[in-house]
């Protein structure tokens, strides 16, 4: 198969490459982690200002209109400068759920701000207990004359202190089998508490607890969104796996300068050859997750649900495991330096760390591929 970038793809990997390193390099994102909001308003305009923003909006609202594949190629960039900007949660996720899953009117209330960067959207959908079952959702909305009653609880939603807006599922009590929706809610509406906190690899998310928060009927998306939710989120765990593979390959890269330069013995610890043997193996590790990205970015859209599934699975399970590998190695190779706050690498490790565990673990993605070959 062939997977050489066309111009405008190679454009673009370019492009978001050359922004990240000029406008949000490795100093830039140290102060941004400790400030209050933990992402760079500036930085997120000007992700904007470029058109990133809109890359998931069709060109019939105003978007881009690209796929998946120049999706995978921003979110590898983002991984490679360890970004802390709600990309993935708003302009992947939260925007494809709009553009895919909204009537007309939502969409053009609020995909342009989604565009030029106004706005910061966020899909609410976990819970606590459901282990990423998207068919495991308790929070409920309950009809109020001109107006819905959402009550509930959310689990750990990136970005979540940075949006304003929540895109929240819910099941509609008192319709055929309980349908499950989609509740586009502001963030500042009462009845919501957020619990935020810091995750470990730097970036902020929130608990979200509803207590009868009361929105306009025209607020609900879709009548029963299980089959539209899954292809969203298929989609969203592919621009993940895109973001750990740009982390890996970077990730490698520093390994291999660092181990030219650090000197031992009055020679580079690389001409060691237990070293080089360690390096190889992660290399291996590396192209495997390259192309495991590159599977994922070409099914994610796939109409066959049963192969989409399996194949992102199969995505998440390699990358986790190349993640945990390259990651392990490359602290190692290191010392102890490997592991400061100073030291990119550390931060490499603890965004590979958050990937393996976010929208569902490698076991769990294990256990799935395993399930969905037992029922082919």
């Amino acid at each position: 198969m062939d997977f050489t970038f066309n111009e405008e793809q190679q454009m673009l990997l370019d492009s978001t490459r050359r922004f990240i390193a000029e406008r949000c390099g490795f100093e830039a994102r140290q102060r941004v982690r400790s400030s209050a909001s933990g992402y760079s308003r500036d930085a997120w305009a000007q992700l904007g200002e470029l058109g990133l923003l809109a890359l998931n909006i069709p060109e019939a609202d105003g978007g881009m209109g690209a796929g998946a594949i120049e999706t995978m190629l921003v979110c590898n960039a983002i991984g490679e400068g360890l970004l802390l900007e709600p990309y993935l949660s708003s302009a992947v996720i939260a925007t494809h759920t709009i553009a895919t899953l909204a009537a007309e009117q939502q969409r053009s209330d609020w995909l342009p701000r989604l565009a030029d960067g106004s706005l910061i959207a966020v899909l609410a959908h976990d819970e606590p207990g459901s282990r990423f079952d998207p068919t495991k959702i308790q929070t409920t909305a309950v009809g109020d004359g001109s107006h819905w009653l959402i009550s509930g609880r959310k689990s750990l939603v990136y970005h979540a202190p940075a949006a304003g807006l929540f895109l929240l599922t819910a099941r509609v009590r008192g319709e055929s089998a309980d349908a499950l929706s989609l509740f586009a809610v502001r963030s500042e509406q009462a009845g919501i508490t957020l619990r935020a906190c810091a995750t470990v690899d730097s970036q902020r998310a929130a608990d979200i607890e509803l207590d009868r928060v009361s929105v306009p009927r025209a607020a609900r998306i879709g009548v029963d969104i299980r089959d539209g939710l899954q292809a969203v989120l298929d989609f969203g765990l592919a621009a993940l796996c895109a973001d750990a593979f740009g982390a890996l390959d970077r990730m490698l890269k520093a390994t291999i300068e660092y181990s030219r330069n650090r000197v031992q013995f009055g020679v580079p610890i690389g001409s060691f050859q237990a070293l080089q043997h360690r390096m190889a193996d992660m290399l291996i590790q590396v192209e495997q997750a390259r192309s495991m990205c590159y599977l994922a970015a070409s099914v994610c859209t796939d109409p066959d649900a049963a192969k989409r599934r399996a194949a992102l699975c199969a995505a998440k399970v390699l990358i986790g495991q190349a993640a945990r590998f390259v990651s392990q190695q490359a602290v190692q190779i290191h010392g102890g330096m490997g592991m400061t706050d100073e030291l990119s690498v550390s931060h490499y490790f603890k965004r590979l760390v958050a990937f393996e565990l976010r929208m569902g673990s490698t076991d769990l993605h294990l256990e799935r591929y395993r399930r969905q070959m037992r029922a082919a």
